[in-house]
């Protein structure tokens, strides 16, 4: 799996450094403005096959009660979103791989549900900007193999994995990330029982498939020519991300915790990779993780590989003791 990994990047690597120049992607995107930017260098962005919408965003999901759902393996994973006074609600990782983006409104509060598998980020966003709601799809773009979402209002580009504006009107604004967090189908409906989950999309996808089979065991990431991250760590490693601090999920795993930098990182046993094997459900555990402030308040984080994050926080800090 891994030589085909590589040779496919190799292949997507060619094309997309031929189409660095923004001038190619025009014709597809005449109303994004090139001009405004936050790119300094343009091939950092790949075109990684499928084409603008080639990987369908989700768009008013149906939802069923935790108790009905008979689908989703116990050790999936799901992206869980809990806002106040609203039932809490799962997005299945099976579903969220092959869509990577689900627009939804929960109660008052449009959200973009939002998972890259190149880099295993998984992050929650307020889809309010400048007084706007905006609906986001994926471009087929990627930038240090993190996905390059935009938005339909402004044919702007948008980072995933900072949440930010990096191509067009929007450059440069933030989107406001709301606390979400990866658990196992199993921890989510005990907890839950009367918690909603994503109903199976209407798409013609073998969504209990991992079609990343053994892409967090390779040696490098899809598409990435960066740096690898400091002190030994291995880019395919998972790291729990707070703001501009990282902290590798073993330490976090080993300790069986932590508190420090005014935040309390849990670690349980029980949830399975969904980018180890072919069946997402029979994936190496991987575990999960809670994180929240001193008053025990949910706080926006990610577990994203550790490449991603030294691509994207070149100077961030890294919590290795």
């Amino acid at each position: 799996m891994t030589r085909v990994f590589s040779l496919l990047a190799a292949g997507v690597l060619i094309a997309g450094l031929a189409q660095a120049d923004p001038a190619r992607w025009r014709p597809e995107w005449p109303e994004t403005n090139f001009a405004r930017t936050s790119i300094h260098d343009w091939s950092e962005i790949i075109s990684c096959g499928p084409p603008k919408d080639g990987i369908p965003a989700i768009g008013a999901p149906g939802f069923l009660r935790a108790g009905d759902e008979r689908r989703i393996g116990g050790r999936e994973p799901v992206i869980t979103v809990e806002i106040d006074g609203r039932t809490p609600r799962a997005y299945p990782i099976r579903y969220m791989t092959w869509h990577e983006i689900v627009n939804d409104r929960i109660g008052g509060v449009p959200v973009a549900v939002t998972f890259c598998p190149m880099c295993n980020s998984g992050m929650t966003f307020d889809r309010r900007v400048k007084g706007r709601v905006l609906s986001f799809g994926v471009s087929g773009k990627l930038r240090h193999s993190d996905m390059i979402m935009y938005d339909r209002q402004t044919q702007n580009w948008w980072q995933q994995a900072i949440g930010q504006g990096i191509v067009g009107e929007m450059t440069g604004v933030e989107l406001r990330s709301l606390p979400s967090w990866m658990e196992s189908w199993d921890q989510f409906r005990s907890r839950n029982p009367q918690g909603l989950v994503m109903a199976e999309p209407d798409h013609d996808r073998a969504y209990e498939r991992n079609p990343y089979a053994g892409y967090d065991s390779s040696r490098q990431p899809f598409l990435y020519r960066g740096e690898d991250p400091p002190h030994g760590i291995p880019p395919l490693a998972r790291v729990v991300r707070v703001g501009d601090r990282a902290w590798p999920l073993a330490r976090i795993r080993d300790a069986g915790g932590v508190r420090e930098a005014g935040v309390s990182i849990s670690w349980q046993p029980g949830q399975a990779s969904a980018l180890d094997a072919g069946i997402i459900e029979k994936g190496r555990d991987v575990g999960m993780v809670r994180v929240r402030d001193v008053q025990g308040r949910d706080v926006p984080h990610d577990v994203m590989f550790a490449f991603a994050f030294h691509a994207f926080w070149p100077d961030g800090t890294w919590m290795v003791r």
